[in-house]
């Protein structure tokens, strides 16, 4: 197995984890913006940490990355931010399926904008193996089933919320592996960690002042809880690293398609931790989304 893959696949799994953490704190003690810096105020530290050890021990001197990387940085920081708020408002719907189903549009707009800004185009087999992911995605939130309701439920809250996270995450992903990109460094995984300390400090400086403005309290709500809210910062710093780290490797696309894989471990908790049963629906998302996943790696 390649390294980008295992990296996909391990932040998947910790991204699966944060969303359970920042739903549960939404529902009980923190808005949506409170939720989103909460992810931010406990990754930031850790990660600038974790670059200064990293200079430190570094041979080679490390160049001031250019414009360019700052231009991505900030853009999907900022959309990143911006899709995590729109990502939490959703958990607090109803219609949650429908509204997942259209974020994982993420996806194909991350091919898009991929091929656009960086000028990465897929291969047919990726393609066709990214759409058949989209497929099963829908499948599994019952949207395909559905279809003929489509019209009316398009322009729902949920709807618009699961496509404005979809679009955002994308244009984050795409961000983000450019400004990998610019980094002067060999190591895949320099590059990762120098990029989401600037990332996740310029996040946690703008949630703050956003806060600071709008919503005050919250700031003490998220330090006041931090015996919860830190496990939100560290699983979003594992998946986060993972992400970055594999976006250094491949395609923003490709790491986004295997990622879909975390559909997968949510219906696995939900079957092992709270005994619920599978529908064949789900069986046969499932299996579209393990074929797409399966033709990335071994044919894409």
């Amino acid at each position: 197995m390649e390294i980008w893959i295992a990296l996909s696949l391990a932040a998947a799994l910790f991204q699966t984890l944060r969303f359970m953490l920042q739903k549960k704190m939404a529902q009980v003690t923190l808005s949506a913006s409170g939720a989103t810096f909460a992810r931010f105020v406990y990754s930031a530290p850790l990660a600038v940490l974790a670059a200064a050890i990293l200079l430190l021990n570094i041979a080679e001197p490390v160049a001031l990355p250019g414009a360019q990387f700052w231009g991505f940085a900030v853009a999907g920081g900022t959309a990143q931010i911006l899709a995590t708020v729109c990502t939490v408002l959703l958990f607090g719907r109803r219609n949650l399926a429908v509204g997942m189903a259209f974020i994982k549009v993420e996806v194909l707009l991350t091919l898009l904008l991929g091929w656009i800004v960086l000028g990465e185009p897929a291969t047919p087999v990726a393609l066709a193996a990214i759409f058949a992911g989209v497929a099963g995605l829908l499948v599994l939130s019952g949207a395909i089933k559905e279809a003929a309701h489509w019209g009316g439920r398009f322009f729902t809250p949920s709807a618009a919320l699961g496509l404005a996270a979809g679009a955002l995450f994308g244009v984050s992903a795409v961000s983000y592996r450019g400004a990998t990109l610019e980094i002067g460094l060999a190591d895949p995984f320099q590059r990762a960690i120098l990029t989401l300390a600037v990332v996740t400090s310029l996040q946690l400086l703008a949630m703050a002042l956003w806060l600071g403005w709008r919503d005050r309290g919250q700031i003490g709500k998220v330090l006041s809880a931090w015996r919860s809210a830190s496990w939100i910062g560290m699983t979003s710093l594992a998946g986060s690293f993972f992400w970055f780290t594999a976006f250094t490797l491949q395609n923003a696309a490709w790491v986004k398609a295997v990622g879909q894989v975390e559909v997968i471990f949510g219906i696995i908790a939900s079957v092992l931790f709270f005994r619920e049963s599978i529908s064949r629906r789900e069986y046969l998302g499932i299996a579209l989304i393990s074929l797409s996943i399966l033709a990335l790696i071994l044919l894409g």
